[in-house]
């Protein structure tokens, strides 16, 4: 694996683990001792994680990464499912979109569909969205409308929170909300890992007729610190193919649609 590869393992398997040692991880990775400390030290010197004596602990943010940090994480999944999500959407509707890079293949998915991209007056599509990086991404296509909340920026999501963004998604109405999540459960619902955010899509999902949940398979079955809503709220679930069948059929007899890309 190459170097950005490598560190956002370390990230991940610091995250899971607490704690993680030099040796050991060398020996995982097939990389030399040498190598995983200067990685360490990277990452430390970035405040992702704390290095200790031998090897490093995990940081609070090591459970709420930055998203340039989570890019590659599951990547080839992430664009399959965005791709699979974009197929729900239709020309002339009003739809949400929250932050995370599930919800950016999502979008960078809608932005390539040929029918969102004529040459009309009228948009072909309207976004809303709390998140900075769609917003900028989704602007120069002129044939859909972007509508961006206000609210406080978080850098580790590019997403705005707090009472300016509720404020904008009260006067909205949505067709269809699709919402990336930190962890989703067929029994304890939707989760993300910061509450400002949870309470932003919270509100996302509330304002939409339909709401779809899209998740790699790594985030099916667990939870998070903030719940955002009930699973029953939602009404389809996009992951990838790698998903558990025990909780696929979990999530189907809480009357979620299940659609695996």
């Amino acid at each position: 694996m190459d170097r950005h590869e490598r560190l956002n393992t370390l990230l991940e398997m610091v995250g899971q683990r607490d704690r993680i040692e030099v040796e050991q991880t060398a020996k995982e990775l097939q990389v030399s001792p040498a190598t995983i400390r200067r990685d360490l030290d990277h990452l430390a010197g970035r405040q992702l994680l704390t290095r200790t004596r031998g090897g490093a602990v995990a940081g609070n943010v090591a459970y709420d990464l930055p998203l340039r940090h989570k890019a590659a994480t599951h990547s080839a999944e992430k664009q399959r499912i965005g791709a699979a999500a974009a197929k729900l959407v239709q020309r002339g509707m009003v739809i949400g979109l929250n932050g995370g890079t599930t919800a950016t293949e999502v979008s960078r998915a809608i932005a390539t569909r040929p029918e969102f991209n004529n040459t009309d007056n009228a948009p072909a599509l309207t976004v809303v969205t709390n998140a900075l990086n769609i917003a900028h991404e989704l602007t120069v296509r002129q044939s859909i409308k972007i509508v961006a909340t206000g609210g406080v920026a978080r850098a580790r999501s590019f997403e705005l929170t707090g009472p300016l963004a509720e404020l904008i998604l009260h006067e909205v109405s949505l067709d269809l909300a699709l919402i990336g999540v930190d962890a989703v459960d067929p029994l304890r619902g939707l989760y993300s890992h910061h509450e400002a955010e949870a309470s932003v899509n919270r509100l996302l999902a509330a304002r939409a007729r339909q709401v779809v949940v899209v998740a790699d398979s790594s985030k099916l079955g667990g939870y998070a610190f903030a719940r955002i809503c009930a699973t029953m709220d939602a009404h389809v679930l996009v992951t990838d193919t790698d998903a558990n069948q025990s909780l696929v059929q979990a999530f189907e007899l809480e009357g979620v649609q299940v659609i695996m890309a």
